[in-house]
C-alpha cells in the first residue's frame, strides 16, 4: 500500500532528535537505528571517520494518524550541508516502479533533480526539487 511520510535532515544530531520526539510521541522506532557503518561498502567510496561512522544513515518513527517521520545526519565530509530548504522532504513511496517512475519525472519537470532514480541496496530511490522549491524523495523498498 502507498504511504507517504516526512524526512528529516540533521547536521550530526538525528538520534538526540529522534529520542526526543520518540518521549513526545511515546512511540517505538519502526526499525533499529542505522548507522553509516551499518551501510554495505560501495565500490571506490571514501572510508568514514569514526564520527561519521557513528552518524545516523536511517532511522523511523511512527507519530500520530500514521504519519511516520524518518531522519538521517548530513555528512559534510561527503559534501552535505544542512540550510534551511534542505531540512525536510516529502518522501513518497509509490506500490510500482512505474508509478515511482511517472510521479518522479512530474514532480522534477521544471524543477530539478537531485538524485536521478537509481537502483540501492534497499530498492530503488531517487529525489527531486520541484519547480516551487519543495523537496522529493521516492522510495520503492526491494519487498514490494
Amino acid at each position: 500500500m502507498a504511504k507517504v511520510s516526512i524526512y528529516l535532515n540533521f547536521q550530526g544530531n538525528t538520534a538526540e532528535a529522534f529520542h526526543f520526539y520518540k518521549s513526545v510521541f511515546k512511540t517505538e522506532f519502526a526499525t533499529p537505528m542505522m548507522f553509516m557503518k551499518d551501510v554495505p561498502p560501495q565500490p571506490g567510496a571514501p572510508s568514514l571517520s569514526e564520527k561519521d561512522a557513528n552518524s545516523v544513515m536511517h532511522v523511523s518513527l511512527p507519530i500520530l494518524g500514521g504519519t511516520v517521520i524518518m531522519g538521517t545526519d548530513m555528512l559534510e565530509s561527503m559534501g552535505h550541508k544542512l540550510v534551511i530548504g534542505n531540512n525536510t522532504t516529502i518522501n513518497l513511496e509509490p506500490d510500482t516502479r512505474e508509478e515511482t517512475d511517472r510521479l518522479f519525472n512530474a514532480l522534477s519537470a521544471g524543477g530539478s533533480n537531485i538524485a536521478a532514480m537509481r537502483d540501492e541496496f534497499w530498492g530503488y530511490w531517487g529525489c527531486c526539487l520541484d519547480r516551487f522549491g519543495i523537496r522529493w524523495m521516492f522510495n520503492l523498498s526491494n519487498q514490494q
